[in-house]
């Protein structure tokens, strides 16, 4: 079976946290958001996870309702479960009680196997300062490209 190149990206996660560590999570899902995601039908915008009771949870994630999915297709933004080690949800929990630290999706994307994994990261929020600084980095990255191109 050829992997797909489904990969669905949280392009504001970079902007607005500063990533310390990622995780590499698998994903409980129905059959039908499966085939969503196959056809690229997800966004990461605005989710987030959370722990209740020792289980790590993604909340706004949407998962737009297949199209041949009758009586039978999925809430397209309910909450779902993510499957990590007992230790390293352990080490999360830790992290993000003591330090304030969150944990935010980066990307959506399918393994060797076919599997629908989810990559996290834990995270500090950005002040306004940190991400005006990170504009000006881009910025500058870009000119020197643009420099370097007319030569």
């Amino acid at each position: 079976m050829p992997t797909s190149r489904i990969n669905i990206r949280n392009k504001r996660a970079t902007f607005d946290y500063e990533l310390i560590e990622r995780f590499s999570a698998g994903i409980q899902l129905a059959g039908t958001e499966i085939k969503s995601i196959r056809l690229g039908k997800a966004s990461l915008v605005d989710s987030y996870c959370y722990f209740v009771k020792g289980e790590l949870w993604l909340k706004g994630m949407r998962v737009s309702e297949y199209f041949y999915g009758t009586f039978n297709n999925h809430q397209p933004e309910r909450e779902r479960k993510l499957l990590l080690k007992k230790k390293e949800l352990q080490k999360l929990e830790r992290k993000t009680k003591e330090s304030g630290l969150t944990i935010v999706p980066i990307k959506l994307f399918f393994n060797d196997r076919g599997f629908v994994k989810i990559e996290i990261a834990l995270a500090k929020g950005k002040k306004q300062h940190d991400k005006r600084e990170t504009l000006k980095m881009k910025d500058a990255g870009r000119e020197m490209d643009r420099a370097r191109k007319k030569f």
